[in-house]
C-alpha cells in the first residue's frame, strides 16, 4: 500500500518533477498485457509537461483495453455519464496544444467531439523493454506514441506516455473500473 499512498501524495502536488515520477515509475512492478484488460479511469500527474491540463480541460475519462489487439486509447464522458471512444488520429497533435487556453478547450471540445467518435480500435498492447525490464505498452495505431504501464496495486497503474515528437514523458494514473 506504500506505492498507493506515495502515488496519491504525488497526485496532490503541483510542484512534481519529471525526475521524481520517473524514479517512482522505475520502482513499480511491470505488468503483462492481460492485466490491463478492462476499462480504466484516468487522472494526470502534473509535472509541468506541455500536455498537463489538456485532458482535464476536456471530458477525458480514461482507456479501454478489450483485448491485446482491440484498445480504445481515448475514452471520454458525456455530461449524461455515457462513455464514448475518440479517434486519436483525428486530433491535431502537431498544434501547440499547451498554448490554447483551458477555457477555449472546454468550450470547443463539445462542439468538435461528435466528429471524433469511433467504434474502431485505435491501439494495441505489446510487451516492450523499459529501463531493462519488460512491461506492457499501448501502441497507438496512428501516432508515434506508446504508453507504458507499471503496477501500483491490483487496480491502479501509472502510465508513461512516450511521444516521439516530445522530449519529456507525460505521466498519468489509471484506476480499474471493470474487467473484460
Amino acid at each position: 500500500m506504500k506505492n498507493k499512498a506515495d502515488l496519491e501524495a504525488m497526485y496532490k502536488r503541483s510542484d512534481l518533477t519529471e525526475k521524481e515520477v520517473t524514479s517512482f515509475f522505475k520502482r513499480l512492478e511491470c505488468v503483462d498485457r492481460t492485466f490491463m484488460h478492462g476499462t480504466w479511469k484516468g487522472r494526470e500527474l502534473k509535472t509541468k509537461h506541455p500536455l498537463n491540463g489538456l485532458l482535464e480541460a476536456v471530458p477525458w475519462y480514461g482507456k479501454r483495453f478489450i483485448n491485446n489487439e482491440d484498445v480504445h486509447p481515448l475514452v471520454f464522458q458525456k455530461k449524461s455519464g455515457l462513455l464514448y471512444n475518440v479517434n486519436p488520429g483525428l486530433l491535431p497533435l502537431q498544434l501547440p496544444l499547451d498554448k490554447i487556453p483551458e477555457k477555449v478547450m472546454k468550450k470547443a471540445f463539445p462542439f468538435f467531439s461528435p466528429l471524433l467518435h469511433t467504434t474502431e480500435s485505435k491501439a494495441r498492447l505489446r510487451m516492450v523493454e523499459n529501463h531493462g525490464k519488460l512491461t506492457t505498452a499501448m501502441i497507438y495505431d496512428q501516432h508515434p506514441i506508446q504508453d507504458l504501464f507499471k503496477k501500483v496495486d491490483d487496480n491502479a497503474v501509472v502510465g508513461m506516455m512516450d511521444f516521439k515528437k516530445e522530449q519529456k514523458p507525460f505521466f498519468f494514473i489509471l484506476e480499474r473500473v471493470s474487467y473484460y
